[in-house]
């Protein structure tokens, strides 16, 4: 359909290493790596915890005291 026909590609040993060697580029350039994430944020900031069997809610800022 698309591309040269399987017979030519696989007529002789190099260039069926060619045509390896490109798909794999191909694949290599379109998957993008597992540290880029294309701009999008998908991780979403985790909420501090909280101590469910606490009787107050938690103190804010750093050093406070509960009265």
């Amino acid at each position: 359909m698309f591309g040269p026909r399987i017979t030519t590609v696989f007529a002789s040993r190099w260039r069926a290493l060619w045509w390896a060697a490109s798909m794999l580029v191909l694949a290599w350039s379109l998957v993008p790596s597992a540290d880029e994430d294309g701009g999008a944020k998908t991780t979403k900031a985790k909420p501090a915890h909280a101590d469910p069997w606490a009787k107050d809610a938690p103190a804010q800022g750093v050093g406070a005291t509960s009265p």
